[in-house]
């Protein structure tokens, strides 16, 4: 293979991995636990947090920063899956990340 078409091909897989991270990078992630859903952008930003006050008692602060904690983590562990999914077929080219 010559220089020009491994330099075409490194130009295709880059465009391939900056489209990959642009779709995750504009997705929104929901996280959920019963009294908290959580909204994240693939960038890991919190865009959105919902409390579902109908179900929350005065005393139940502590159960309510728990549930934020784990709705978070929910949503931040689809990001991670996706980016997986889209992004591991690059993982095996040598000094990209």
């Amino acid at each position: 293979m010559n220089m020009q078409a491994m330099l075409k091909q490194a130009q295709a897989l880059q465009k391939d991995m900056l489209k990959a991270k642009e779709e995750i990078d504009n997705t929104e992630f929901v996280g959920e636990s019963s009294l908290v859903k959580v909204t994240l952008k693939g960038t890991k930003e919190v865009v959105k947090v919902e409390i579902n006050a109908k179900e929350l008692d005065s005393d139940d602060v502590e159960a309510l920063e728990d549930m934020i904690l784990v709705a978070i983590n929910e949503a931040n562990k689809k990001i991670d899956d996706l980016t997986d999914k889209k992004m591991g077929k690059f993982s095996n080219i040598p000094g990209l990340f």
